[in-house]
């Protein structure tokens, strides 16, 4: 018998993780989410992976556009995460955005950032498991943020 989502949702929970923002460009509009599920997968050739909602409003356009960006955020970006978490507004007015070498918005001043071509697309339930092949990056020093039991947590260094 399978697990109600409350339970599955609750056991999740007590798994902490880092706090991206999945942003796209697509026939000139920006799109972007708040994202935990993200993780690396190959080193040759270098691959990432992200889960993504069938439902999100940037699904789509990260299908269609055949590129994402991940921008991993720091300690001190915890609006920015709040700012793409919630649904409607223009989530870019006013952020400090660079472009990649393929056009897609990345946060700016962001621990890591990571331009992506869509390297395959896997139906995974209720959403799609997005692998990227990634094309560039950024780094600067700094303390992650990270989510877990449902609020936002920094690490000592």
């Amino acid at each position: 018998m399978p697990v109600d989502d409350a339970q599955f949702k609750h056991a999740l929970s007590h798994f902490a993780s880092g706090v991206t923002i999945v942003t796209t460009e697509h026939e000139g509009i920006d799109y972007g989410l708040t994202v935990a599920s993200f993780a690396s997968l190959s080193l040759s050739p270098p691959l990432i992976l992200v889960c993504i909602s069938k439902s999100s409003s940037s699904h789509d356009p990260i299908a269609m556009s055949k590129k994402f960006g991940v921008s991993i955020l720091g300690s001190d970006q915890e609006a920015v995460s709040g700012r793409f978490a919630a649904r409607g507004g223009d989530k870019f007015a006013g952020l400090d955005v660079r472009r990649g070498p393929l056009g897609v918005p990345l946060v700016g001043n962001a621990l890591a950032t990571l331009e992506c071509r869509v390297h395959d697309q896997i139906v995974g339930g209720d959403h799609s498991i997005f692998i990227g092949e990634v094309v560039d990056t950024t780094t600067r020093e700094g303390a992650p943020l990270l989510y877990f039991r449902a609020a936002y947590r920094e690490m000592r260094l």
